[in-house]
């Protein structure tokens, strides 16, 4: 018997995201290739997925984050290629490109950026940072999206429910690689990945249980959203309840968690303990403002977290209204919009309207 060939190389998200930042320049890869001192084949390759960009030296990829917005790239295209470089190492290690490390999902903890980019590889989702500034159709084979095949999409969520029992069974040392690699399973909508995911879920119901704050705090809000995402939204709003509300620990977890997810804490974390932090230190109230309100959506539970946190955040920080400039007044006019029409618990709606009144007070 022949060899088998290899497997299809995976689509590069972060090759994608270089593809589109060149592409608002109107550079081709041979004048990128010409501004950076390199051939274009190396671009090609960038660009592919060939020569990954997580491998290239920092002094390049320092270079090339630097002179694409000089050469006239959208600044918020370039700022994602961070984040697609991470989504490729975790797409990478669903694969089996990378054996004999530390898994991506338990070496540190992602952001929204990186899980919006993971979702555009396995659904299709485009992320909203790039939203608007996809190429246009057009003739030939370049795609239009880095979404994985059927086959490697399989694969890649069949690798994550396999990592999600093992970490189970090495309880602490396994808690955020069960977490995380958990919380990306539930992006599976397929039936039997779906039955999965909420037996796996439901197995991990009795941290919600739990009132105030643990040491499997987090473990217990991820579960909450991701069964949220499947469809039921109750185990959220008991989250929100039983602990998170009234808990000093664990409302500062959760601002803290929420400083992370949008980009206000721009420190890496290797592990959940940062969510402890009771004094909010190293990340801009404002800054966590305005990505609250750039998120807030009416998806069922969902709506009520974002609720909870911009109260839980104006309480804290008293002053925001003042500070919060040209946020202020479409999160006003969202939070009224929200409080006429969504499905909102008791909770939710009144804490929404504390914030929705002194946003009007303060205009």
């Amino acid at each position: 018997m022949g060899r088998q060939p290899p497997p299809p190389r995976a689509p590069s998200v972060a090759g994608f995201v270089l593809r589109l930042a060149r592409e608002s320049a109107s550079l081709t890869q041979a004048r990128l290739g010409e501004a950076l001192m390199v051939d274009v084949d190396t671009v090609q390759g960038w660009e592919s997925g060939r020569r990954p960009l997580s491998n290239v030296k920092a002094g390049v990829l320092l270079e090339l984050r630097r002179r694409l917005p000089a050469l006239g790239a959208e600044p918020g295209i370039v700022a994602v290629l961070e984040a697609a470089m991470d989504a490729d190492r975790v797409l990478a290690a669903g694969l089996g490109a990378v054996e004999g490390q530390v898994h991506p999902l338990a070496g540190w903890v992602h952001t929204r950026e990186t899980a919006h980019l993971l979702s555009w590889a396995l659904t299709g989702t485009t992320p909203p940072a790039l939203a608007g500034r996809l190429p246009r159709l057009r003739r030939g084979p370049a795609a239009t999206a880095p979404v994985l095949s059927a086959g490697q999409r399989e694969a890649f969520f069949v690798h994550l429910r396999e990592t999600t029992e093992r970490a189970a069974r090495h309880d602490e040392e396994g808690a955020l690689l069960h977490r995380q690699a958990l919380y990306l399973a539930s992006y599976d909508h397929g039936p039997d990945a779906a039955a999965w995911t909420r037996a796996a879920l439901h197995r991990g119901r009795d941290v919600l249980a739990r009132r105030g704050f643990s040491p499997h705090w987090a473990g217990a809000r991820s579960t909450a959203t991701a069964l949220a995402r499947q469809g039921d939204p109750q185990p959220l709003l008991d989250f929100i309840d039983r602990a998170l509300a009234d808990d000093d620990t664990a409302e500062a977890a959760n601002l803290n968690y929420w400083a992370y997810w949008v980009g206000a804490m721009s420190t890496p974390q290797p592990d959940d303990a940062f969510m402890t932090d009771r004094a909010l230190a190293g990340w801009d109230p404002v800054t966590l403002l305005r990505g609250l309100a750039r998120g807030l959506h009416v998806a069922p539970g969902y709506v009520d977290l974002y609720a909870h946190t911009l109260w839980a955040l104006l309480v804290r920080f008293p002053w925001l209204p003042q500070a919060a400039g040209q946020i202020a007044g479409p999160l006003r006019v969202r939070t009224g919009q929200l409080l006429d029409g969504a499905e909102l618990s008791a909770r939710s709606r009144r804490e929404l309207g504390r914030v929705h009144y002194g946003l009007d007070h303060n205009r």
